[in-house]
């Protein structure tokens, strides 16, 4: 038996994830959730799993979670109540949990993938903060612990499907794919302009609006660049992006005497999702499959950097390393959240994370202090620089 901790279980991965789970049955056992505020939905999760612990971020709806699962199941059904970044570590780091997948949204998750890689686990990782802000630290620690760190993301899930035709020593290079989002086929200042409907307006997947509005400006992308470099430990040259609309091949790798090998499938999150937890082994899925007969064509087109200039402060924090990666994703996650707010233009999004990392001096070998000091100061920066910003509304 498998157990597992899914952290965010509210959100869009978590609930996708208890589908799977649901799906392969009794081998596969919850042993923890977790959510910041969603409360009432995460009781209904734990009277349908069971988990033996249950984490709310914010300790304010605590008690009524509580008296929720006990007018539902009775006394004997409720879990141990745990709140907050140290609810989420201990779950994290407990030896009750096989596999801990984390989908907690933004710098938040960090602790908890530092505290089940520490453990020794299988670390099944949805968001890409942890491993933006801190991969070189994450991919160290693993080595040492002999924990296993699997992309749960389509892209890197692709990749490292794909890689099992070969030697890592026998990859020229990756290719990760973009749907292009809403605006791919607009001009760079009918992009800049755009407004909140517009950016939200996803034409393939059904995510959060944080990811939604960074898939929008390839944010999304520039994020995955470095994702990429540290899972795989690649050089930035050996990864490419390209915008394929139909959202079915997630990812390619060249291999050095020119083979390529694509990871396809349905633009289904269920599919690496499910393959994170039943890894190595492959079993009957609960996704769709592709009828190639009813596929028109596949389309692949490099991206203009004019209209999607975040890919180069993905490339460049990739080269960078140190606490630049660390600085780009605080920064993003302000600059979308003021354009959410309606606090901020679309176009300046990027042009406040391409400010702030131009007055960051990246530390080369940064401790867990100095990637979340990186984090308190691009914050900080961010704000500053939405305030002075001609862009704001």
């Amino acid at each position: 038996m498998k157990r597992i901790a899914v952290l965010g279980s509210t959100g869009s991965i978590g609930r996708a994830a208890l589908e799977v789970i649901r799906h392969l049955g009794p081998a596969y056992r919850v042993c923890a959730l977790s959510a910041n505020s969603s409360w009432e939905l995460l009781a209904e999760q734990v009277r349908e799993f069971r988990p033996k612990r249950v984490v709310i971020g914010d300790e304010r709806h605590a008690e009524a979670m509580r008296r929720r699962i006990v007018e539902r199941g009775g006394r004997r059904g409720v879990p141990a109540i745990l709140l907050g970044r140290e609810g989420l570590e201990e779950v994290a780091a407990s030896s009750e949990a096989d596999i801990v997948l984390l989908a907690v949204m933004g710098a938040a998750g960090l602790p908890a993938a530092l505290a089940a890689v520490n453990a020794g686990k299988t670390l099944a990782i949805a968001n890409k903060e942890p491993l933006v802000m801190a991969g070189d630290l994450l991919m160290r620690l693993a080595r040492k612990t002999g924990a296993r760190i699997l992309p749960v993301d389509s892209e890197h899930s692709g990749v490292m499907q794909a890689m099992r035709s070969g030697a890592w020593k026998e990859v020229r290079r990756i290719v990760i794919t973009a749907s292009g989002g809403p605006f791919y086929k607009l001009p760079p200042e009918k992009i800049r302009n755009a407004t909140k409907a517009q950016a939200l307006a996803h034409p393939t997947w059904k995510m959060g609006d944080k990811i939604t509005i960074d898939s929008a400006t390839m944010m999304n992308k520039a994020l995955e660049i470095i994702e990429a470099k540290w899972l795989f430990d690649l050089r930035p040259d050996q990864i490419e992006v390209v915008i394929h609309p139909q959202s079915i091949v997630h990812a390619i790798v060249e291999f050095c005497d020119g083979a390529m090998v694509a990871q396809v499938s349905v633009p289904d999150m269920k599919v690496p999702i499910q393959f994170a937890l039943t890894y190595p082994e492959r079993l009957d899925g609960v996704a769709n499959s592709i009828d190639l007969a009813a596929t028109s064509a596949l389309t692949f087109i490099a991206p203009d950097d004019e209209k999607f200039p975040a890919l180069k402060l993905g490339y460049q924090a990739a080269r960078q390393g140190g606490t630049m990666g660390a600085v780009l994703s605080a920064a993003n996650e302000v600059a979308v959240a003021a354009f959410l707010k309606d606090r901020l233009h679309f176009g300046g999004i990027v042009d406040t994370v391409s400010r702030v990392m131009a007055s960051h001096r990246p530390a080369r070998r940064p401790t867990l202090n100095d990637i979340f000091e990186a984090d308190r100061w691009a914050r900080e920066e961010a704000e500053k620089v939405i305030i002075q910003s001609c862009s704001v509304v």
